[in-house]
Formats: C-alpha cells, structure tokens, sequence
C-alpha cells in the first residue's frame, strides 16, 4: 500500500514502531474503532455483542483495533486478564471459538486486530504509559490500515472497552462522515446508572457535573462546548495528521485530542446515536469517570457543588467583547475585561496576555488571522482556568441543583415543564434523574 504523502510523513516521524498490529489478512479498510484495554477481559464480550447488532451494510469496511496495555509494574492479577484478552481476541481473529460469540462474529464481516502492549518486553514505558498512548499505538497503526485507493473518508474512532454502543452507532457515524465539511466529531453518550446505590447516585452527580459545564460553554458561545470523553471521539485520517497525532497523556489525552481538533476543523455533533460507557469506579486513570466514582464513595469531597453560573455570564460577556470585529490593542482589552469583572482582568494579567497579545498583532497579516490567533490564544484549557480562576477569586462554587436552576433560567429554559420541581437542596434520586434528563437533552 502506497500511503498518501502525509501520512507516510506522519509516520516516519512519529509513528510508533515498538509494536505491531495483528491480523488474520493483509486487508484495508474505512472504517478504523481504536479500542485500549487494560484489565478488561469481561467487558470485551458485552462489547462486540453491541457492535455485532449494528447494521452490518459498513462491517466489511471497518476494523476492531484492541490495544491490550499493562506497564511492566503491573501486578499479576492484570497481567493474567489481559492473557485472558488475548487469548480470546485471538480466537475470534482467526476463527477458532466455538461460542455463540464466534459464529456470529465470524458471519458479521467485521475484522478484528490486535495490538498486545502487555507482555514481556512488550509494556508500555513506566514513564508514559496510559490510556493516551494506548490510543496513540491503535491511531497511529490505524494510518498503515485504511484503503488510500477510495476517496471516500477514512475515519479514526475512539471507543473503550467497557462500553457498549447503540445498533446505529456505526451507520450514523459513517453516514454523518459522508457529508461535506465533517472532519471530527462525537457522539452522544449517556453512562448506564447502576440499579444499586451509591453508584447510582454517583454517576448521576458525574454525569451532571460534565454536562453543566458544557451547557456553561454552550450559553457563553464557546467555540469550545463540546464533550471530551474518550470513548465519543471521531476524526478523519487528514485531521489527526494534521494535529500531530494523539497524545501521551496518562489521563484527559480527550480533552487536549478534541481542543487540538477545534482549533483546525469545527467538531460536528452526531446525535442519532449514542455510546453508554461504564459508570463503575477504576483505577486506570487519576482522574475521570472512575476515579470520580471512586471519590464519590469515599466520602472526602463535597460532591453536590457545581462552578458559580456568573462564570458563565463573565465568559460570555468576554467572548463577545474579544471576539467582536477588529483588533484592539491589548490596553484596551484590559480594560474591557476590567468593565466586565475585575478578576477577568487579573486572570488576563495574570497569564501575559498584553505581551501575548502584541506578537499576535505583529504576526497576523489579515483579520482572518486575527480571528485564529484569538481562539488560539483562548482557547479550552484557558476557558477552564478561567473558570477556576473565578471559582476562586469571588465567585465560589454553588449548590449543584441551585447552579442547575440559574443556568437553566439564563437560557430560558422553564425546568418545572420538564417535571422538575423541588424544596430541599439535594432532591431525591428520581428529581436527580429529571435534572440529568433535561441536561442530556439540551447537550
């Protein structure tokens, strides 16, 4: 196969080398579903099952990239699960099981291939090893798989290996990349809440803190107000060259991969279809899902707290000033801010943007450049400090459910027609579920 030239660039320089991809034949594809696990042997079955509904129109077009990672520090007990992993991976390859399973894979016309980053000599690096460059090995092994003869797009999906996936997953997201102007994107997700507690009410207050943020982005205009969760991340072969690949990052590799990808391509909203990741408590990760879930049990964080939604109103108020046409000198952007919240303008100070602001003014030829450098500049790891910034310097995190029903009446939206009424601080569980409800349906 001759890889296009950015691509063959792409993986001279940066492509990893030290493992190998398996499979049963030398064959190209579309369609590429990049899956790390690591201890993960019970939910890889749960897993295809749900991929195996799909419809199976795309399957002889798509590949299945399990990336089985451990460091070579980790104990016996993930080291024998991944065996596990392997071991069943490999018979579904090349067609040995005698499951259910395996015949009903073998007559999907879905390939499976996989990386083994687990055994001896095979590890990832103590130093790096983690979800972020799991996902690198699988991507970046991805590139040396897709058919370069089509010209149709060539598309990079990240998933994980304890999720399942609606029966129209796969369809929506290849008809979605069918369309002109879609280079990234992600799809919905909704974590399945446990029956029992206080998982339950763990994921629910997660899930509640991720989608209050983004619907603050949402009302402040973000270019930034999209979701970063690792397993609803998508983006064809062209753009992740384009960023340099994944990153490294032992944990939020998806929120530096998704703002690298805003920064070049807008990010397209798949909502026809959904992806359900595990709502359990992990260790993989230092922070996240799991470790959230972890915290939650524990008993050591206030967890009913959400950021001030005057934050919100602060970002936008500055979004709009700073992004209005035309350049104004730095000066004059700190004292808009300060007319806007004095902590903006320290937070402005703070991170040299006077000085930031001049180079971009000598550098930028055009007002089109003007605009790229400001999102560039601000962009969503700044838009995070910012709000922290705020959190704590005057505006303190708020109740959750009273955060909840400021921003829902900055937006205009009425929270009782959705069912949502409430006297006590932290309503029941079911009042819970109708907050989270409406926060799904309106992110």
């Amino acid at each position: 196969m001759n890889y296009p030239r950015q691509a063959d660039k792409y993986l001279s320089k940066n492509g990893l080398n030290s493992w190998k991809l398996e499979t049963a034949e030398q064959k190209y594809f579309s369609n590429i579903i990049v899956i790390p696990a690591v201890d993960e042997y019970e939910n890889i079955e749960p897993l295809l099952e749900s991929i195996i509904l799909n419809d199976e129109k795309y399957f002889s077009k798509t590949l299945l990239v399990f990336v089985v990672n451990n460091l070579a520090s980790s104990g016996e007990a993930v080291r024998r699960n991944n065996r596990k992993s392997l071991e069943l991976l490999r018979t579904l390859i090349h067609g040995r099981g005698g499951t259910d399973l395996h015949k009903r894979f073998a007559c999907s016309g879905l390939t499976i291939g996989v990386v083994d980053a687990s055994g001896p000599g095979s590890e990832l690096p103590e130093k790096e090893g983690g979800v972020g460059l799991a996902r690198k090995i699988g991507m970046d092994l991805a590139l040396r798989q897709f058919d370069y003869s089509n010209n149709g797009a060539k598309i990079l999906i990240c998933l994980d290996a304890d999720c399942t996936v609606e029966r129209n997953y796969l369809s929506s997201i290849v008809e979605e990349f069918q369309k002109p102007g879609t280079c990234a994107a992600y799809v919905q997700y909704e974590h399945l809440l446990p029956n029992a507690e206080p998982g339950r009410s763990a994921i629910i207050c997660y899930e509640i803190f991720l989608r209050y943020y983004l619907l603050g982005l949402k009302y402040a205009d973000s270019p930034f107000a999209f979701p970063t969760v690792g397993s609803t991340m998508i983006c064809d072969y062209e753009s992740y060259i384009k960023i340099g690949g994944m990153n490294k990052k032992k944990a939020a590799e998806d929120f530096y991969f998704m703002e690298k990808l805003a920064k070049i391509v807008p990010i397209k909203k798949i909502g026809s279809t959904k992806v359900y990741p595990s709502s359990r408590g992990s260790w993989r990760v230092p922070f996240g899902t799991g470790q959230r879930v972890n915290r939650y049990f524990a008993g050591t964080h206030e967890e009913y707290l959400l950021y001030n939604p005057a934050s919100f109103e602060i970002l936008k108020r500055w979004l709009k000033y700073f992004n209005s046409d035309g350049a104004r000198s730095a000066d004059e952007y700190l004292n808009g801010a300060e007319t806007i919240d004095k902590s903006l303008r320290g937070f402005l100070i703070q991170n040299e943007f006077g000085l930031s602001w001049e180079k971009i003014a000598r550098s930028s030829k055009s007002g089109t450049q003007i605009e790229k450098q400001k999102m560039l500049w601000f962009d969503g790891f700044r838009t995070l400090r910012l709000i922290h910034h705020l959190r704590d310097k005057g505006y303190p995190a708020s109740g959750m459910f009273d955060a909840l029903d400021k921003l829902f009446n900055m937006m205009n939206f009425d929270q009782v027609k959705s069912g949502i009424e409430r006297n006590v601080k932290i309503p029941p569980v079911e009042v819970q579920i109708k907050y989270l409800n409406l926060l799904r349906e309106l992110t």
